[in-house]
């Protein structure tokens, strides 16, 4: 069996996906862009279990699902989805020092994943999430 093609253009796919985000947040590179996208992706993460994590994980193109899951602790807490407000607060923690995340941080990967992914896919997983998932990834 060939290489699936998702696996072929995943580093392409990733930086196209990483483009598109740097530029609606008007950052000054795709390495400011990682630590936007890998706070939201956390922020998101945080508020799913396992079972929903990995469901969730199965619509993501293979760069971006490698990022939702690295570093993950199975045995942290689920937090209650919040106000975007605060959870944006929570995207800019992620090394806080070297974070330029604005603060429509999540809707701006929203809307570049919706961009970059099957959005149909997207919206039938979101609606088996919890209640605050469909609200996230709205751009």
């Amino acid at each position: 069996m060939p290489i699936p093609a998702e696996y072929q253009r995943a580093t392409d796919d990733f930086y196209k996906f990483l483009l598109d985000a740097r530029d609606m947040a008007e950052l000054g590179s795709t390495h400011q862009t990682y630590t936007m996208v890998q706070g939201v992706l956390q922020t998101f993460r945080r508020r799913l279990d396992v079972k929903e994590t990995i469901l969730f994980a199965g619509i993501l193109p293979p760069v971006l699902r490698a990022i939702f899951v690295t570093d993950w602790n199975i045995n942290e807490r689920k937090r209650p989805f919040e106000d975007r407000a605060t959870m944006t607060k929570e995207v800019q923690s992620l090394r806080n020092t070297h974070n330029l995340s604005p603060d429509n941080a999540i809707r701006i990967v929203a809307k570049a994943l919706r961009n970059n992914i099957d959005e149909a896919a997207l919206d039938e997983v979101l609606a088996k999430l919890p209640k605050g998932a469909v609200e996230f990834w709205k751009p």
